[in-house]
């Protein structure tokens, strides 16, 4: 990941959203979460709704993006405070959720937060989906990002139609009242034709700084993404 521009996203938390499903928030978050643990500062990842899980030897349900989440921490939290809801589905949340007889609740999500925030300095929330994604039959993912009130970091898939699911996107969060702090890009096609005229394109129209590019790599490693970023920006 190489920076282009700097931006101070808050001393306390960061809301890390996505274009869509599947391009990146669990390693971006992971990385950013490395990046404030670098700085000294207690710093403990969340993932409010977790949707494709399997049971353990206990049973207890647990989702590869919570474990990697956990792992990267430098404090140690209830698995059910990082992660209040969780579902072995691995379909939209909503759906998830009714398959498996619950109803997500943003009040229950936001207590866990707090109780996250009580035990840290900085807390790294990983969304599900994409911004929009339907939590209940009332609230999405928009409203939880609202009531937390933390600025948002997109995390961008760079593949064909991302244009218009970025545009939307930091639309749909300045909507909401909320600052997008900035935004990477995340190389998850590498047949992708043009792709760095689309990154440009996107710079010139977000109004939000380009905090990195992330190359196509068949293994990511959060660690050396990490070690890439300057962690000034983020705290």
């Amino acid at each position: 990941m190489s920076a282009r521009h700097s931006s101070l996203i808050t001393r306390h938390g960061v809301f890390v959203t996505g274009t869509d499903t599947g391009v990146g928030k669990t390693l971006v978050a992971c990385a950013l979460i490395l990046a404030v643990a670098e700085t000294g500062r207690r710093v403990v990842g969340m993932k409010p709704v977790a949707a494709g899980a399997q049971a353990n030897a206990q049973g207890v349900l647990v989702n590869d993006d919570v474990v990697r989440i956990m792992a990267a921490s430098n404090v140690a939290a209830p698995q059910t405070n990082v992660n209040p809801y969780c579902f072995a589905p691995a379909t939209a949340p909503h759906l998830a959720a009714r398959a498996s007889g619950v109803e997500i609740v943003l009040e229950v999500i936001l207590a866990a937060y707090w109780k996250l925030a009580a035990l840290a300095e900085f807390v790294v929330v990983e969304g599900v989906g994409g911004f929009c994604v339907p939590l209940n039959a009332r609230e999405d993912s928009a409203d939880l990002a609202r009531h937390l009130g933390l600025p948002v970091l997109l995390v961008v898939g760079m593949r064909l139609g991302c244009l218009n699911h970025t545009l939307l996107t930091a639309q749909a969060i300045r909507a909401r009242g909320l600052r997008l702090a900035g935004w990477i890009a995340n190389r998850i096609d590498p047949s992708m034709a043009v792709a760095e005229e689309n990154v440009t394109a996107l710079a010139e129209r977000l109004a939000a700084p380009l905090l990195g590019e992330i190359e196509f790599t068949a293994a990511p490693d959060p660690q050396r993404i990490a070690a890439l970023l300057d962690s000034s920006h983020l705290i």
